[in-house]
């Protein structure tokens, strides 16, 4: 987790298109983008020249495209910002996040079940440890 790249709200949006779909060619990035983000082609092209600086990307050249295919895996990238969002908003206390977003939330019985599962498995594991 240590060598996850640090990677912005924008750099997300293009990781998540490679992440479903790859190898994929900057045009296809475009293509794919929600219909409320209207970049440029040479907008897309900077986020995923900053992707490659970070290492979060590579590519592959395919005649005179190249196509881009992710470095780092969704989950590793998602458990490294999960870590800095909880220290950086919460100094590390996982119950006081997990209590704030809980306040607010509004759960169907089977999102309760699914919470009190996890929380009775980590209970589980902390009397084993």
């Amino acid at each position: 987790m240590a060598n996850t790249p640090k990677i912005s709200e924008s750099e997300w949006e293009i990781m998540k298109i490679i992440w479903k779909d790859n190898p994929i060619t900057a045009d296809q990035i475009t293509l794919q983008l929600p219909k409320e983000i209207e970049w440029s082609d040479q907008t897309v092209r900077t986020f995923i020249n900053r992707l490659l600086k970070k290492k979060a990307i590579g590519f592959e050249k395919e005649g005179r495209s190249y196509k881009y295919y992710p470095l780092v895996s969704e989950k590793e990238c998602i458990r490294a910002e999960s870590q800095s969002f909880l220290k950086r908003v919460f100094g590390g206390a996982a119950h006081l996040m997990v209590s704030n977003f809980l306040e607010d939330a509004h759960l169907s019985e089977k999102e309760i079940e699914q919470l009190q599962k996890i929380l009775l498995e980590k209970q589980d594991s902390n009397k084993r440890t």
